[in-house]
């Protein structure tokens, strides 16, 4: 298709299109004197008059290869024209395989052009930023679709080793099965969101169901919206009631477990969907025998049985018995663990290889028994290695590289490393002393008082009902039962001592940040009062009720090192999926009712990279139930001095003794001493039962360090910043400067907000943005910006998936060109059948190709790259542009031939490094998986058979690929100015 206005002879019937407004679409020329000129615009209905000297018209001319559309809807490839009396006759084939002619005068009026050489010849000229904006687009996505660390560079998490090499050993698998057991504190939420967030964003995954306690639900809310920008639907009983296509309509979806053993509804809704990943957290919950399953276990099992990926969620693995441990890994792969008795005998095995592997490790020879254990399982090239390490004359560089060869083998082959992944605090450094400080109070008259006053079982069980808080942990809140009884509700802050000993406590700590939580939002709320008018103590706070906004805020001014607010007061919920590690103090303002969410509250502060000792204040009320729940707390479970996984359990198994005790039932001096032994028991069985072929197999330092140091370097990517500066300016989003790392951005009236699809932004406010992951991660309420950050994967999307920016005419700033010197810019993409297959785009990387042509069609792209080219061009104005294009023409007609003729050339090797691309990604894991395959049964034939069905079907979309022209820029040499 070509344009031109040369002849400016304008015949009743030619379609033409004005330059001045290009919606109008295809226009037709009714009459014309030597004056003026009469257009009507069908697809608009109106009707123009234009100057026969000024008309801003350009004249529409198809060429051989276009389609054309018929006013009737048929469309036709042209071969050949003609011209009858001044009007155009096209001449082609059907679609049907028909010779037919179509005179321009039939041509359907909304044809749109859309392609580069279509637009650039009817004079739609884009800004020079446009594109370059997309040329750049390009250029990363290709090189995006081919990284390695695709999916891990997003997620606003510290580089934390083990963390990032379970979430790219799992997140590379194609519908990965694991069980993520870390002990508490490690991080397991984050490990499965990071997890989440790769498959996503490779496109191995597009749907997710997450399944949590119902006190969780909110914590991964928060988690995976502030950490990994993933946006999801929480549903709860109340909204499946309200609308029952919730399942359906959402692509991430969180819910309580309860919400699918409670509502069959729900369930079958749930199960009938086409999810790729289900993440099932507290999977230890989930009851199995011999003998019976649980109701929980049992919906789990079916969800499991019909989602391809799985993810289970458990710190404590053994908690449930080896036979829940094994119900755990038949859930994973029910064909690899079809029953309990083999599944014990083969840990067996797995014990004497860990003994081995551990005899390697420290440099001690095996004995015959465990050689001969080792003999029956290793292959030839492991048994060479083997007898390398038992050679005499072996080198020490030899027996080294030989040793951890054979270590790596094991672990790599044997064992449940495949699908279960369990890390141990005792073997990650970074942690945290925690020291316990428990001011004892005297317990005011009005508390005791009330206390006193319900001492009948019907009015508790009425307290209860009222706060939420069965009988008798409601006795450990004793300010909310002043609240619900008193006159002045509210005002217990006038004289409970905590509020006393906090006054002076936050003067002792200066201008230390105090973190504070308790169990209840009002609590936070009346406490922030009090504080206010007592002291004239200024606090944030951060509870349930709050929106993620002014919970961003709070957070936000308590992390201020200068201006920011010394204390932040949070309820129990509203603590949760927080990073305040910034802080080392923190005040149990009360304590709540079960170990895991005391655990939980130690945890927002005894974090990896917490460089404090944690100070722990725990100020009670003396006489009270308060006070034998510390002790319980802190003499029966010493949870205070570290986590302790069997705190639940412990507390499960005291649970009447423990009522007692809060009820003055039963003596704490003789409850405490048992609750010691039990605890003491627990932890030695707990420590029998470490399987350490697994902890070895679930965090390979060498690896997980060069995942670390590649990260650390995406602080410092200029391209990135080149990048969304240029996209900014695009879209006319305003962008200041904060610091070197931090940017304000604020979108304006002329903005276009569809980048900010998906992006947790206020619009009218504007946000803070930083590139420093340190920054990001004190600070909630600013955005990490990276190349996965929905900001910038909308702003590669917006570039590439519309005609904005594939054409341009730039001026040439280079004294070296005569004036007038022509050269086209020309990039094609390696166009593919099934484009939108995201798992293509993985394995084959959008190549593009770049081609720069002088005005005898030479290609000086190899001499002349795009950046350097680029930053000796300067716009032109659009009549300007237009006027070239109109006098070049014939020119660039022949040039953006001669340029499809050279691509077409390069088709074939681009194919070829497609395939090279592609194979060198699948075909060695293809290989490692069948060799595993034989001695280790943990990996799945499935698994291989995907993998090998993927490369079979990337073979096949590129042999059918073709070129297809994307962007053209026209370049004009300025010449030499004069001065």
């Amino acid at each position: 298709m070509s344009a031109t206005s040369a002849a400016l002879s304008y015949i009743p019937g030619q379609r033409w299109i004005s330059d001045a407004e290009i919606d109008l679409g295809l226009g037709t020329v009714l009459q014309n004197d030597r004056r003026s000129i009469t257009l009507l615009f069908p697809s608009k209905g109106e009707t123009r008059v234009y100057s026969t000297s000024t008309a801003p018209l350009t004249r529409v001319i198809f060429s051989e290869g276009d389609t054309l559309t018929h006013q009737d809807g048929w469309t036709l490839k042209v071969e050949d024209s003609k011209e009858v009396d001044g009007l155009l006759v096209y001449l082609g084939e059907t679609e049907e395989g028909d010779f037919v002619e179509m005179p321009e005068t039939q041509l359907d009026p909304k044809i749109r052009f859309q392609g580069p050489r279509e637009r650039l010849l009817t004079g739609q000229i884009d800004r020079n930023n446009e594109y370059t904006l997309r040329a750049l687009s390009r250029q990363a996505q290709t090189r995006l679709a081919a990284d390695p660390l695709k999916g891990l560079r997003g997620p606003r998490v510290g580089l934390v080793p083990h963390q990032l090499y379970i979430a790219h050993e799992v997140g590379k698998r194609l519908a990965p099965r694991v069980l993520l057991a870390d002990e508490v504190g490690l991080g397991k939420t984050i490990e499965a969101g990071m997890i989440l967030h790769q498959q996503l964003i490779t496109g191995r995954a597009q749907r997710a169901l997450i399944l949590v306690p119902a006190s969780l639900c909110h914590q991964w809310l928060v988690e995976l919206l502030r950490r990994f920008g993933l946006p999801v639907t929480l549903l709860n009983q109340e909204g499946f009631a309200a609308n029952e296509e919730a399942f359906s309509q959402s692509q991430l979806v969180l819910a309580s477990l309860d919400l699918l053993v409670e509502d069959d509804a729900a369930f079958t809704q749930a199960l009938e969907e086409n999810w790729d990943l289900l993440i099932v957290d507290e999977a230890h919950h989930l009851g199995w025998s011999p003998t019976q399953a649980s109701p929980e276990y049992l919906r789990i099992q079916q969800l499991a049985e019909r989602i391809p990926g799985l993810l289970l969620l458990t710190a404590t693995p053994e908690q449930s018995g080896e036979s829940g441990f094994f119900a755990q890994l038949q859930l994973l792969d029910p064909a690899r663990y079809p029953s309990l008795e083999a599944f014990q005998q083969e840990e067996e095995g797995y014990r004497s290889c860990a003994q081995a592997i551990a005899r390697l490790e420290n440099r001690e020879p095996l004995d015959a028994e465990e050689r001969q254990a080792l003999q029956e399982r290793l292959n030839k090239d492991s048994l060479a290695l083997l007898e390398l390490l038992e050679n005499p004359e072996i080198s020490e560089d030899q027996e080294q590289t030989a040793r951890q060869q054979l270590i790596d083998q094991l672990l790599d082959r044997y064992g449940t490393g495949r699908v279960l992944f369990r890390n141990r605090r005792a073997s990650i450094p970074g942690f945290p002393e925690r020291h316990l400080h428990t001011p004892g109070l005297d317990c005011p008259a009005e508390y005791l008082d009330l206390l006193e006053s319900y001492s009948q079982p019907h009015r508790q069980m009425m307290l209860g009902a009222l706060l939420e808080t069965p009988w008798p942990f409601v006795t450990l809140y004793p300010e909310r039962l002043y609240t619900l009884g008193a006159q002045e509700a509210g005002r217990w802050w006038e004289f409970d001592p905590r509020v006393d000993w906090l006054i002076d406590k936050l003067e002792d700590l200066a201008d230390e940040k105090v973190l504070l939580i308790c169990a209840h939002a009002e609590t936070a709320l009346e406490l922030s009062e009090g504080l206010r008018q007592r002291a004239g103590i200024l606090a944030a706070v951060f509870h349930e009720d709050m929106d993620l906004f002014d919970r961003d805020r709070a957070a936000a001014w308590f992390a201020e090192e200068e201006e920011g607010a010394p204390l932040l007061i949070c309820s129990e919920i509203g603590s949760e999926g927080r990073n305040f590690q910034f802080a080392h103090h923190l005040v149990l303002f009360d304590l709540p009712r079960h170990p895991d969410l005391l655990e939980q509250r130690i945890g927002r502060l005894d974090r990896i990279g917490q460089t404090h000792s944690l100070e722990l204040y725990a100020p009670y009320l003396e006489a009270t139930p308060q006070a034998d729940w510390l002790a319980f707390c802190d003499q029966g479970l010493d949870q205070f001095s570290a986590p302790r996984p069997v705190g639940a359990s412990i507390f499960t198994d005291f649970k009447e003794d423990l009522l007692g005790l809060l009820e003055g039932q039963v003596a704490a001096d003789e409850l405490l001493p048992r609750i010691q032994e039990a605890r003491t028991a627990a932890e030695i069985e707990l420590e029998a039962g470490r399987h350490r072929l697994l902890e070895l197999a679930s965090h390979r330092p060498e690896v997980s360090q060069e995942l670390v140091t590649e990260l650390e370097a995406a602080d410092e990517d200029k391209q990135l910043r080149e990048f969304l500066e240029m996209a900014l300016d695009v879209y006319r989003i305003r962008n200041e400067d904060l610091d070197a790392d931090t940017w304000f951005l604020k979108p304006g009236k002329e903005s276009d907000t569809a980048i900010f699809n998906d992006v947790h932004f206020d619009m009218e406010e504007g946000n803070s943005a930083t590139f420093s992951r340190d920054k990001a991660m004190a600070r909630d309420d600013l955005h990490f910006l990276t190349w996965e950050h929905p900001l910038t994967r909308n702003s590669l999307e917006a570039a590439t998936s519309t005609v904005k920016g594939n054409t341009c005419v730039a001026l040439l700033k280079n004294p070296a060109l005569p004036a007038g010197t022509l050269l086209v810019e020309i990039f094609f993409c390696l166009d593919l059948a099934d484009q939108q297959n995201p798992l293509a785009t993985r394995y084959l990387p959008p190549q593009s190709l770049r081609l720069l042509l002088d005005g005898e069609g030479n290609n000086l792209a190899p001499k002349v790259g795009f950046k350097g080219l680029s930053k000796q061009l300067v716009k032109m104005k659009k009549g300007l542009a237009r006027d070239v294009i109109k006098l070049r023409q014939e020119q660039l007609r022949g040039l953006l031939d001669r340029s499809e003729d050279l691509a077409a050339a390069e088709l074939p090797s681009m194919i070829e490094k497609g395939q090279e691309l592609m194979r060198a990604q699948l075909d060695p894991e293809i290989t490692r998986l069948q060799a595993l395959a034989e001695a280790n049964p943990a990996v799945r034939n499935e698994e291989i058979e995907s993998l090998q069905k993927l490369r079979d079907n990337l073979d096949q979309l590129l042999s059918q690929a073709s070129l297809k022209m994307d962007a053209v820029r026209v370049v004009i040499a300025a010449g030499k100015e004069e001065h």
